[in-house]
């Protein structure tokens, strides 16, 4: 697209741009001419070595002993990826369809689509089960590195010129803010990084009118990579081809048009093949447990904003993250001087950064960059797209050859903001060494690339430029993570060292599955312990939790995080008996590092055939959890007291329960003078735990003190042991909240063991029982009646047969699956099929067709053509 000159000095400059330059002009790599392929790779190998080289001067894994587990990175893509390792090694209860270890029972591929279909994630199977770590790395090191190509190439196509030059700029986007800040605790969101510059390059063959199939196929390998990331860089991408497009010279209507059109039915086709990635995972967010939504109340300030363009920094505010390297900042800002670019081009592509930039604080512009769901976290999620862009901008500054005036013009504006800018959070010291020290250096060198004819010189001010871009992003990673590990909040999680490594032998030693549950118990190492560690547990942290599941376990009396987004294993006999939890993992002793795998009472059938359903209990246990586990079990076995205050501050009785006052706030009060004391009466013997799901505080009773660290409705705790009743049947318990809490009218249970384990050997469970990948079959007594109940919860897909008859769907009892066995049934088979799976495959098989057609069609239009009319072909 050649400017429009408006004096012959500026012509005579357009032409010199326009033309391809000479060998003796072209930055040559040490060893002669850099090839064309070369370029991608010289990008990969910087950014790569680059973030290398900054985790090893941190000392981070796996160039030191600092774990990289941050976050989701430790608490989800580890144990996920262990997960993927046990499918690829046969090793999973379940399969690709159903996971049986988390939840107590739950969907998985929606989990599999959302976090493990990185194409990088799968080495993961190269490698031992123990180093799952490391190919999570390589997820993120290897999406740095292939982005940076991508982009490279990319650049290329939307304007000719160096692939050297295109590359340094290319390593900015690949080590940009959003990467160090965010991208790398969250591998599944690499593929977004990827995503962009494939999306460009199949929109730069719209452009060219070319390759619809291969286009089409970029687009389907995109968005089945990560659909979140990939809507972000396909929303962007039609963004950027709307300003091509608008200022492309020399294009008729006509043609702008058929390019959008074409662009159209490529984006729209490759989207369909990966359909069922979309169906797949729109069904399971529809039936997920809602999340609080963190919007951003106040905006932050515009310098504060401004600032995230600097490098080397990190603030403790939550904002978009889209600084993108010194070179490509210096020029992204001399972009709006140099006058060989035209001024429509130049206003265009402002525009459109300033716009993107725009939406990122303005709340429903958030939402469209979210695909309309309110994030769960940060809501700056697509800032990738930006630092991308921005890119894009910098290197068509750079490929237009501004002048030494027009760069001086641009770094003093890169000096105006650092100074404006000087006393934001963000702004640290390796920034001013970024921005001085690496600006300067970089000023001088694209100052000398536009005047130096020389050859020899132009190899050693390139050289000099390469050694600043990788040593510069170098520190930029380095200074950005040693900041964000000052945070208390990005403290590690464990996730597979020694301690983990013998719990999971020991769980793999105890497994009893499909007759009985080994639970790993509350989490110790990472949120989502049955994937990491091996076992059958209540555990399960993932943005797809059916809210089925999530209601379910914790009407039972199990916990939950995250407003039922993070489930917990039950800690109590009963609500482990309901869930044939015959063993858990316990630490042993005091020491928090070694863990044994113990008996915890009697279990359940894993399924069981009850002749009746008991009814809701009725009175004034209605409604409690003890209720609700009664009914399940069918058998009374709670004393459920009431509860006197006895001593300690003076409750209030409110409806439901009893207010305490706050806990005193001077330092040094004792114990015995803080909190509530109540008094209740049951049989000697008998357990006693307490049940108060929101209660913040502190809780001791009979032999023991336990913690609450509930919250309205974001945090839940399960039903917890105190201890046993003493002898005189006199059980005194002391509450201390955290502020004002409510402690629930019925807030004790006292269960009897006799009781409990006559309830569980009434229990009758199947002859045989089997349950494999997302089918379980079960064959039953002679003549069984009444229904079978599963101790998985209820959740939408799952379809049952009995003696072979028609499948239905089982209906809920207690939030459990429950199938009706009519006048007497020998056999049952259930089997579980994602909903929106079918649907998807469909739409995929249709756009599939029509790929195959136009495929065909395109060859069959090619044949006739001789040979000479093809040589001929531009």
């Amino acid at each position: 697209m050649a400017p429009t000159p408006a004096t012959p000095q500026e012509a005579v400059r357009a032409q010199e741009v326009a033309r391809p330059l000479p060998a003796s002009e072209r930055p040559a790599a040490p060893r002669g001419a850099l090839r064309r392929l070369a370029a991608p790779w010289l990008a990969a190998a910087l950014a790569t070595g680059a973030y290398c080289l900054a985790l090893a001067l941190h000392g981070s894994y796996p160039f030191g002993p600092r774990s990289r587990a941050v976050n989701d990175l430790g608490n989800q893509f580890v144990p996920f990826h262990a997960r993927l390792w046990d499918l690829l090694h046969g090793d999973a209860n379940g399969d690709l369809l159903f996971n049986w270890s988390s939840g107590y029972g739950v969907p998985f591929l929606a989990d599999f689509f959302t976090y493990l279909m990185n194409p990088f994630s799968w080495l993961v199977g190269l490698f031992p089960r123990a180093l799952a770590d490391l190919p999570v790395f390589l997820v993120t090191l290897l999406s740095i590195g292939l982005a940076t190509a991508l982009m490279t190439v990319f650049l290329g196509r939307l304007h000719p010129g160096s692939g050297w030059l295109r590359a340094l700029l290319s390593v900015g986007y690949g080590l940009c803010a959003w990467v160090l800040n965010d991208g790398f605790a969250d591998p599944m969101w690499m593929w977004g990084l990827v995503a962009l510059p494939l999306v460009g390059i199949a929109a730069e063959w719209c452009l060219r009118r070319t390759r619809w199939v291969a286009g089409t196929l970029l687009l389907a390998l995109a968005w089945a990579g990560n659909f979140y990331t990939a809507a972000m860089a396909t929303l962007a991408m039609v963004l950027v081809l709307g300003v091509r497009l608008a200022t492309a010279e020399g294009m008729a209507p006509g043609d702008r048009l058929r390019a959008a059109a074409r662009a159209t039915t490529m984006a729209a086709t490759g989207i369909l093949l990966a359909a069922p990635v979309l169906t797949v995972g729109l069904a399971a967010s529809r039936a997920a447990q809602p999340a609080p939504a963190l919007l951003p109340h106040d905006r932050p300030s515009p310098l504060y904003l401004l600032a995230q363009l600097l490098p080397g920094g990190h603030g403790a505010l939550p904002a978009p993250n889209v600084f993108f390297g010194v070179p490509g900042l210096l020029l992204a800002a001399a972009f709006p001087f140099v006058r060989t670019v035209p001024l429509r081009m130049r206003l265009a592509w402002c525009g459109l950064a300033a716009s993107v930039a725009a939406s990122f604080v303005w709340e429903p512009t958030i939402l469209l960059w979210h695909g309309f769901a309110l994030p769960n976290g940060s809501p700056y999620r697509a800032a990738f797209v930006l630092s991308g862009i921005l890119v894009m901008l910098s290197w068509l500054a750079l490929a237009h050859r501004p002048r030494a005036g027009e760069l001086a013009a641009g770094g003093a504006l890169v000096a105006l903001l650092a100074w404006l800018c000087r006393g934001q959070e963000a702004v640290s010291d390796a920034t001013w060494v970024l921005v001085a020290g690496g600006g300067a250096v970089t000023l001088v060198g694209l100052g000398a690339l536009a005047v130096v004819h020389s050859a020899r010189t132009r190899t050693v001010v390139t050289a000099v430029l390469t050694g600043t871009v990788l040593l510069g992003s170098a520190y930029t990673a380095f200074s950005v993570t040693a900041a964000r590990d000052r945070i208390a909040w990005f403290q590690p999680k464990i996730t597979l060292n020694r301690a983990s490594l013998a719990a999971r032998s020991g769980l793999v030693a105890r497994a009893g599955w499909p007759h009985a549950r080994t639970d790993p118990g509350p989490h110790e190492f990472a949120n989502n312990d049955p994937l990491l560690l091996g076992g059958e547990g209540g555990a399960y942290y993932s943005s797809y939790v059916p809210a089925a599941t999530a209601r379910t376990l914790q009407a039972l009396g199990a916990g939950w995080y995250m407003r039922g987004r993070h489930t917990l294993s039950f800690e109590d006999p009963v609500g482990q008996a309901l869930m044939g939890v015959s063993s858990a993992l316990t630490p042993a002793g005091n020491d928090r590092n070694r863990f044994a795998v113990h008996r915890t009472g009697p279990a359940a059938p894993l399924l069981t055939v009850r002749a009746r359903l008991p009814r809701a209990v009725d009175g004034a246990r209605a409604g409690t959890v003890f209720a609700r586990q009664e009914r399940v079990l069918g058998a009374r076995v709670y004393q459920v007291p009431e509860l006197t205050p006895a001593a300690g501050a003076a409750p209030v009785p409110v409806r439901g329960g009893w207010l305490l006052p706050p806990a005193p706030a001077r330092q040094g009060a004792e114990p015995a003078r803080t909190g509530t004391t109540f008094t209740a009466r049951c049989t000697p013997g008998n357990v006693v735990v307490w049940s108060a799901p929101w209660f913040a505080g502190r809780v001791s009773g009979p032999g023991r003190q336990t913690a609450g660290f509930g919250r309205w409705d974001s945090t839940a705790n399960p039903v917890r042991r105190l201890g046993r009743v003493p002898a005189d049947g006199t059980v005194a318990v002391r509450f201390v909240g955290q502020g004002r809490q409510l402690v629930p009218r019925h807030a004790l249970g006292c269960l009897s063991p006799r009781r409990l384990a006559a309830a569980v050997h009434a229990l009758r469970g199947p002859r045989t029982l089997t349950a494999g990948g997302h089918r379980l079959t079960a064959h039953l007594p002679a003549g069984s009646r009444g229904h079978a109940v599963l101790a998985v919860p209820a959740v939408a897909g799952w379809a049952c047969s009995v003696d072979g008859g028609p499948y239905g769907a089982p209906s809920s009892f207690g939030g459990l699956l429950t199938v009706p066995l009519g006048s007497g049934a020998g056999r049952l088979t259930c089997a579980y099929v994602p909903p929106g799976l079918r649907p998807g495959l469909a739409a995929s098989g249709a756009a599939a067709l029509t790929l195959a057609v136009v495929a065909l069609r395109g060859r069959l239009r090619g044949r006739p053509r001789s040979r000479s009319t093809r040589e001929a072909r531009p």
